[in-house]
């Protein structure tokens, strides 16, 4: 199964709440009924999503200091994702609560500098990541049955080597609502968009071969290649793309506990104050916000 490419919204929106103070009296609406004040509004921003910004602005100060995104890092998300839905694009991000653009791409950045506090603890060999590499140089055209026994995907792939049809048979068995429905077609994937069981056997059949039952976190799969072509996009250079890579093949490596302490140590090391009365217990380090993978 592909995994999931939307990034989680980590806060509806970063605003500025400290650049406005209740001893500024500036109006910031005028109208007949009544002018609102910076005042006023900063005691409503701060009630509504007072909590959720100054854990956004904290965590994006901590992180921007140690860890490093490149622009084309956020690019080449943000330009997949416009791919994908086209001239939906801009309605998506508003489903998934961005304001803009410019919100995606910051809540993105951060997700991306969380990523790599996360996971830069984590063992990943020059090998793994030379392999991911010259695994994106193609694309692979696969169908797959997925079933959560054993004995079943046995049973199926028995029936394949006596003949049967993998799409009726994939229409019939197969757990997965998206590909049953098109006898199994995943269509074109590449090197990490898959569960990294499914990538490593897919990547070793040839066009119309079928594999033996292979166990992922999501069952058993029986996968069926049908096609192997050329990437059509511009792949840059090993050196450019390392650290990216490293941070792919890492992330499903990663304990949940561990990245929750490792979270609460960069907080903790912060010497964190909050000189806002309603938020001054924000950062006991008593519950950590959890991070989405």
């Amino acid at each position: 199964m592909k995994k999931l490419a939307i990034v989680a919204t980590i806060s509806a929106a970063i605003i500025g709440l400290s650049a406005c103070s209740k001893a500024d009296p500036e109006v910031v609406v005028e109208m007949d009924q009544g002018n609102i004040t910076k005042e006023e509004f900063y005691e409503e921003l701060k009630a509504a999503s007072g909590e959720s910004v100054l854990h956004s602005l904290v965590y994006a100060s901590i992180l921007e200091d140690k860890y490093e995104v490149d622009d084309e890092q956020v690019d080449e998300q943000v330009n997949a994702m416009r791919d994908q839905y086209g001239e939906q694009f801009e309605m998506v991000l508003q489903q998934y609560g961005f304001a803009s653009e410019d919100d995606y791409r910051a809540t993105l950045r951060l997700h991306l500098l969380e990523q790599q506090a996360v996971t830069e603890d984590i063992e990943v060999s020059d090998d793994e990541i030379q392999l991911r590499y010259d695994r994106l140089f193609k694309e692979i055209e696969a169908s797959h049955i997925l079933v959560t026994d054993e004995d079943l995907a046995n049973d199926l792939y028995d029936q394949l080597m006596d003949g049967a049809d993998f799409g009726d048979l994939a229409s019939e068995h197969s757990r997965d609502p998206g590909s049953a429905a098109d006898n199994g077609s995943l269509g074109y994937f590449t090197a990490g968009d898959m569960v990294k069981e499914f990538e490593d056997v897919a990547y070793e059949l040839a066009v119309d071969e079928i594999s033996k039952p292979v166990e992922s976190t999501h069952g058993w799969h029986i996968i069926k290649v049908t096609d192997i072509r050329d990437t059509e996009r511009e792949i840059g250079s090993f050196e450019d793309m390392k650290a990216q890579l490293r941070t792919e093949i890492a992330l499903p490596k990663v304990d949940e506990t561990v990245a929750m302490t490792k979270m609460q140590s960069l907080l903790e090391g912060a010497n964190i104050k909050v000189n806002i009365k309603e938020f001054e217990d924000l950062f006991t380090f008593e519950d950590i916000p959890e991070l989405d993978q």
